[in-house]
């Protein structure tokens, strides 16, 4: 069967012209404006293997998460909403038991790639998923230099473009709208799923934000912290030691001595405490390395205003802490930002950066159009959109503070927790390290109680989160809306969610 061209009116969903189902094939000869299919194909159940993947046993590798995979439409598109854009997407169908809704997936860093095991996980569980590239190829911020296009694609525009496309290209292979779509995200990914909330509130019924990658300056200071001055280092040896001071002084806070920190705000661990009595050693601090521990555990604060610049890294995020970078830089990441879109100088220096005098330019908006840090979700819920938050106490990369003052803000703004309940709520999860691992129990369905909540209406009370080693659970514990947090009920086995109870602190 042919499938006939779709009369678009406009970018809008609303203006998408109802199509006659089709063969997967066929979708290629489907037209909308800036827009190319380049790939129409059926993929047989356990056959895909991601574009690049190397040969031999590296291949063999990277296909076994595909394994599994059930008989689904692959099709990709080039959009072109600007003259500098080049937006890649993808989006997969199941070839049989779709469950009705589209699920778009985000991305990490600065993208630059097909999310192609998050794509898995949705068709896997019945979705028609949805994933770009955001707009380049590459994990670099290079690309924006001179671009500011491909910025704006980057920061937003890429992922209402997949919104768009990516409900329409669903339509015209089932022949009938989505009747959900929900967007499934963390770190840029978190990001991302919070702009589209804010910017584009009809584009989803519901919203998964996890640990929401907003730019900042703490790269930089921590960078800066461990690298410019001589002896300040803290090589990744001494980690486990001041992780362990840690614990030690902070885990049994909340009455319970597990091996996570409830809540990083209540501990107030010096790393002096590490001092070195005599010559250096993995277990001890040189006076160079306590001062750079200390500036990455305060938060920054303006000298001219007293005001915090941005939220620091928690105590109890020591064992991630090689993402800062293993000198003699701190992490590309963070000085992409500042060298291709702050400064515009590929060869900026970042020792030469004053944080008294530049992070005003850091902050201005024109330099930071991905930030997603809008409290004003009004057109989101208004429509009963849903937005699950969650982050983890132990995240050596983005900080967990600043999403729970995302979350307060929002919550003061839309009129307070019982107006908001029915829309949004966070989960922070101890141990938990940048959107998963750690210590802590990590792996929970964000996705179905999301859709309970969608879809009946039932808000998650709490949910069950799970830790395993070498592949087995050990240990199970609920996760609870913030600002509840779970409490031991005095008897049983702290390994087992079934004696805790969320309570309030």
């Amino acid at each position: 069967m042919r499938l006939r061209v779709l009369p678009w009116l406009a970018v809008s969903s609303a203006a998408i012209a109802p199509a006659l189902a089709a063969s997967c094939e066929s979708l290629a000869s489907l037209a909308f404006p800036d827009a190319k299919i380049t790939l129409a194909q059926t993929v047989a159940a356990g056959e895909f293997s991601p574009p690049g993947a190397a040969g031999g046993a590296a291949k063999g590798t990277a296909a076994a998460h595909y394994r599994t995979l059930p008989e689904f439409c692959r099709v990709a598109a080039t959009l072109t909403p600007t003259s500098d854009s080049d937006i890649r997407i993808e989006v997969w169908l199941p070839a049989q038991g779709w469950n009705g809704k589209f699920q778009a997936v985000g991305n990490g860093g600065w993208a630059g790639v097909i999310s192609y095991s998050a794509l898995a996980e949705a068709v896997r569980e019945g979705y028609a998923g949805a994933s770009t590239d955001t707009g380049h190829v590459g994990g670099s911020g290079s690309f924006v230099l001179g671009h500011p296009e491909k910025l704006a694609d980057f920061s937003w525009r890429s992922e209402h473009e997949l919104a768009v496309k990516g409900k329409a290209i669903v339509r015209a292979f089932y022949g009938s709208p989505a009747r959900r779509s929900y967007w499934n995200g963390c770190s840029t990914g978190g990001r991302q799923g919070l702009k589209e909330a804010q910017k584009f509130p009809d584009d989803f019924d519901g919203i998964i934000a996890g640990a929401p990658a907003n730019r900042t300056l703490i790269g930089l200071w921590n960078g800066v912290a461990m690298f410019k001055e001589a002896g300040s280092f803290v090589p990744p040896a001494k980690y486990p030691a001041i992780h362990q001071a840690v614990l030690e002084a902070c885990d049994a806070l909340d009455g319970l001595k597990d091996g996570l920190i409830a809540d990083p705000a209540r501990c107030k661990f010096d790393p002096g405490t590490l001092s070195c009595k005599g010559p250096d050693s993995p277990s001890c601090l040189t006076a160079p390395q306590v001062e750079a521990v200390r500036k990455i555990y305060a938060p920054p604060t303006d000298p001219r205003t007293g005001k915090e610049m941005f939220s620091p890294l928690p105590r109890g995020s020591e064992l991630g802490w090689t993402a800062m970078g293993s000198g003699p830089e701190p992490a590309s990441l963070a000085l992409d930002q500042l060298k291709y879109v702050v400064f515009k100088d590929p060869n900026w220096d970042w020792r030469t950066f004053d944080f008294t005098r530049d992070a005003a330019r850091f902050d201005l908006p024109e330099n930071l159009p991905m930030n997603a840090t809008d409290p004003n979700l009004k057109p989101f819920f208004a429509h009963n959109g849903k937005l699950l938050l969650y982050h983890g106490w132990s995240d050596s990369q983005v900080s967990p503070f600043a999403t729970v003052k995302y979350y307060q803000t929002v919550v003061e703004t839309q009129g307070g927790p019982f107006q908001t309940a029915g829309n949004v709520r966070l989960f922070m999860a101890p141990g938990m390290g940048h959107c998963g691992g750690g210590d802590g129990p990590n792996a929970f369905d964000k996705v179905g109680a999301l859709d309970r909540w969608v879809e009946k209406g039932e808000a998650p009370q709490s949910t069950i989160a799970s830790h395993s080693t070498g592949g087995k659970v050990d240990r199970t514990r609920p996760l609870c809306p913030y600002p509840q947090v779970a409490q031991y009920r005095g008897t049983g086995s702290i390994d087992d969610a079934a004696n805790f109870a969320c309570t309030l602190p």
